[in-house]
């Protein structure tokens, strides 16, 4: 069995709703892949749960995949603040099960699976867009600090690297701050860090930053 990981905050989870808006789970997602329980898993295909876990004991026999590779005992903390065991299963095994029981449900949510974990690997965080915009969703103070500071820790890490970058250059023998060709180059660099955020783009060189 994998090591145990902790889900202690809402900011591990993602809900995912399918195509037809039928299918409504909370998805977590925590080193770089998706685990979701038996469960979660019988709910996102819409089969009973003993089906599910037989075709995960017929995978793991067959030796399509090794259960220690994809299953993970997480444990994390319900509404009611008790903590709590449970196994979860990932990606793979999700998938897998999947193209036993419903293959067009499997490939629609391995692609948006594929497409949030890219988003979550590039940005190192996922904004759960859909559960922010509803009104019955209730966020506690915390759960927007911590976003908040992540975000407030990749800017810092930019603007290290930002600097680190303008260092190196300033070493140049010929180094003119005030040259076209410098002014260009600062504007480039910076804005490939703020490509994310086009009003930025061009702001601090136009402001005098540097």
């Amino acid at each position: 069995m994998n090591k145990k990981n902790y889900l202690d905050n809402q900011s591990n989870f993602i809900l995912y709703t399918g195509i037809d808006g039928k299918v409504n789970i909370d998805v977590v997602l925590q080193d770089e892949t998706i685990w979701l329980t038996q469960k979660t898993i019988s709910e996102l295909y819409g089969v009973q749960r003993p089906a599910i876990t037989k075709h995960l004991k017929n995978i793991f026999d067959s030796g399509e995949l090794q259960e220690d590779s994809v299953s993970s005992i997480l444990e994390h903390t319900a509404s009611d603040g008790k903590k709590y065991k449970t196994k979860f299963y990932n990606l793979d095994a999700i998938i897998s099960v999947g193209y036993h029981v419903n293959s067009y449900q499997a490939t629609q949510f391995r692609i948006w699976a594929t497409k949030t974990l890219e988003e979550y690997i590039i940005n190192g965080f996922v904004l759960d867009n859909k559960r922010l915009k509803q009104d019955n969703q209730v966020f506690d103070r915390d759960y927007f600090e911590e976003l908040l500071e992540h975000i407030q820790e990749i800017r810092a890490s930019e603007r290290r690297f930002y600097q680190k970058i303008t260092d190196i250059y300033a070493l140049a023998a010929d180094y003119d701050k005030n040259t076209p060709v410098t002014k260009d180059f600062f504007t480039t660099v910076q804005n490939k860090l703020h490509w994310q955020s086009p009003e930025k783009r061009g702001l601090l060189i136009s402001s005098g930053w540097m």
